[in-house]
């Protein structure tokens, strides 16, 4: 695997990213879940490094990236690839986003349509409610004394019961993880998803567009999939059997939905 690096926005947070695969090749950007870091991809990127130059980062609050203070927004999110994009001189890339990475890329589809060429959105939905959920995950991971609880309830958003029956070295790795995270750049991502709603807008999408959604997802659940799949003109829609981290729990018919999309047309 590569080395980390770093970049810094426009408002002065520092970004981590990865790029594996050879030069000259189109670039394919990989975008996350909330409280996951770039090796939420890990057993993706070695088979798409060798069709792609891909480009993995951590959103801001999560792993490698700062964690500035206060509420995010999708825009930030959004600019953030924008401006990592532009740093590394890329003009127009394919995006694939999971979950917050999925909310991500529909941002980009609406505000940035120049720069994508063909978008894969992964167990997402355009708006997420009620707002004081939201808020009540916020004062959770600022309040608490350490990330467990939080952790033991994405365990349980993000995998089947039988990855969550007994001992898992998969799920032991992604609960440390968020053991591991900042709650303020937890916290601050939280808001991102309570204040995004992009349902009048994401049938302006005019970039190609595959949507993969999971028949037994908890979160983003196979209806937001579907409307999502119907308000993109000519989306294609691919329903896994399997809860929210696809790319984790169905790798071999994740990789073939991604891979169908974006090479064998």
């Amino acid at each position: 695997m590569t080395e980390t690096l770093h970049f810094t926005t426009g408002d002065g947070a520092r970004i981590a990213y990865r790029l594996d695969g050879p030069e000259g090749r189109p670039v394919l950007v990989l975008s996350n879940s909330i409280a996951t870091t770039l090796h939420m991809w890990d057993g993706q990127v070695a088979e798409l490094a060798k069709s792609f130059r891909v480009l993995r980062y951590d959103f801001r609050g999560h792993g490698g990236s700062d964690a500035p203070a206060g509420a995010y927004s999708l825009d930030r999110l959004g600019r953030d690839v924008l401006e990592l994009l532009d740093f590394l001189r890329l003009a127009r890339v394919h995006f694939l986003g999971l979950s917050l990475g999925g909310f991500v890329g529909q941002w980009l589809g609406i505000h940035a349509p120049e720069r994508i060429e063909r978008l894969i959105l992964s167990n997402t939905s355009p708006h997420l409610g009620p707002a004081s959920y939201f808020d009540e995950q916020i004062r959770n991971v600022c309040a608490a004394s350490d990330l467990a609880a939080t952790a033991d309830m994405f365990m349980r958003n993000w995998f089947p019961a039988a990855m969550l029956a007994g001992p898992n070295k998969t799920v032991e790795e992604f609960h440390a993880a968020i053991l591991a995270m900042s709650p303020q750049g937890l916290a601050g991502c939280f808001a991102a998803v309570r204040d995004a709603d992009l349902r009048r807008t994401i049938s302006l999408i005019a970039a190609p567009t595959l949507v993969i959604g999971g028949e037994d997802d908890k979160v983003t659940l196979a209806s937001h999939s579907e409307a999502i799949a119907a308000a993109i003109p000519g989306a294609e829609l691919v329903l896994l059997p399997g809860v929210h981290l696809l790319n984790v729990e169905r790798p071999v018919e994740f990789m073939e939905a991604v891979t169908r999309f974006l090479i064998a047309r």
